[in-house]
């Protein structure tokens, strides 16, 4: 598990900030099924309130666990589905450092205990809970919305496995105090909680008709079809067209050298010559086009997957690309099915069992101060490129006529 820190700011002294507390829906300007860029996005829109944050990924596996923004000053974090990268569960796991609002009431942070009796009060009945006898502690239910309360020892009688009442108070007088609170997607109608309740959670659906991580297909050497908005952009396309098809892009760069180095099999030479070529960059798509400069059509696009770890990440929303490669035999309906496709998910070693063993790396990127995370290797096969980061998964795809 890989952890890093954003920003820091040393000797800052922080005292609890104040969140609007959402059921179901979200808290402060977080909201669950929100793509992780625009949680960096609102991140970077308060650098005073969140000074301290820390990305946690696996390093190895980066789509087994999820993706976590941690907030260690103010006690919560997010957590963002691996694959599509969308906040599927917001943990509150130091209630003592943040203090939630929900209609007008506050609860949590130093001065207001989050106690089972004021919890009740502020949120009233509900369904009993849930008794977590490993752990020993008991996970209280409203839609979207759990406060899990740690049972000392010795009045673990007055809970049962399973589901059970708890009283607002131990026969001491006392009143237990949530360890942790989680808010989630309610359409479900899942429980979510400590443990393996945690696991439960996920994304609510997105909108009908929704762009985001729509799947892209890409026919080698052809040209870019769009399932959801339906859009053919092919190889020799104008500006206009683009344009035409996909809006405005988010930015326009000239292309002064070519870091890609690929060799086709009519020019064997590497091509690292300076040109008036230019991108459009649509950030929001996973996606860059590069537009010959003297005959401005399309001689080059890159799918981005962003996945952590790599010098881009979170500078583009993950492209949800297939590739069908224009050997397979068969129509485009049977290569769909075969199995014969390469996606964000596919590993390095599945590539090659699809392609074939291209060789060595063509070139090798150096890490460096600016970028961290230390060397990616860029293969080239006819029509297509990939970079591959260290633990053997796509960072870029680059689809070119040969």
């Amino acid at each position: 598990m890989s952890q890093r820190t954003r920003r820091r700011c040393e000797g800052t002294a922080m005292g609890a900030i104040v969140l609007d507390l959402r059921p179901g829906l979200g808290i402060g300007p977080f909201s669950l099924g929100m793509p992780i860029c625009e949680a960096f996005a609102q991140i970077e829109q308060q650098p005073n309130i969140y000074d301290v944050v820390h990305v946690k990924y696996f390093d190895e596996e980066p789509l087994k666990l999820d993706l976590v923004i941690s907030f260690p000053d103010h006690g919560f974090h997010l957590r963002f589905d691996p694959w599509s990268q969308r906040l599927r569960l917001i943990e509150i796991f130091d209630v003592k450092r943040l203090q939630m609002r929900y209609a007008t009431s506050l609860i949590g942070g130093p001065s207001t205990l989050a106690t089972f009796v004021a919890v009740y009060a502020l949120f009233g009945p509900t369904f009993p809970g849930i008794y977590d006898k490993v752990r020993g502690v008991y996970n209280l239910f409203y839609p979207g919305l759990s406060f899990a309360f740690p049972i000392p020892s010795q009045y673990t009688d007055c809970c049962h496995d399973g589901e059970a009442e708890l009283p607002l108070e131990f026969p001491d007088g006392t009143t237990p105090v949530t360890c942790r609170v989680s808010i989630y997607d309610s359409s479900t109608d899942k429980k979510v909680g400590v443990g393996s309740l945690m696991d439960k959670a996920y994304a609510p659906p997105l909108p009908a008709g929704s762009l985001y991580m729509e799947e892209v297909h890409v026919k080698l050497g052809e040209e870019l079809y769009f399932t959801v908005g339906g859009q053919h952009i092919p190889f020799g396309a104008s500006p206009q067209d683009v344009w035409t098809e996909l809006g405005r892009p988010c930015g326009i760069h000239q292309k002064q050298v070519d870091q890609m180095v690929i060799h086709s099999a009519s020019d064997p030479r590497p091509r690292t010559t300076l040109c008036g070529d230019y991108f459009y960059n649509y950030f929001t798509r996973g996606l860059d086009i590069l537009f010959d400069g003297q005959t401005h059509k399309i001689k080059k696009f890159v799918l981005h997957t962003n996945y952590p770890g790599h010098a881009d990440f979170n500078s583009y929303i993950k492209c949800n690309f297939v590739i069908f490669g224009s050997d397979f035999e068969g129509s485009f309906e049977e290569v769909n099915s075969s199995g014969h496709r390469i996606t964000p998910s596919t590993k390095w070693e599945q590539v090659k069992e699809i392609l074939g063993d291209c060789g060595r790396a063509a070139i090798q990127t150096q890490g460096s101060t600016s970028n961290p995370f230390g060397s990616t290797f860029v293969y080239g096969y006819q029509n297509v490129a990939f970079e591959v980061m260290k633990n053997g998964y796509i960072a870029t795809v680059t689809l070119f006529q040969s």
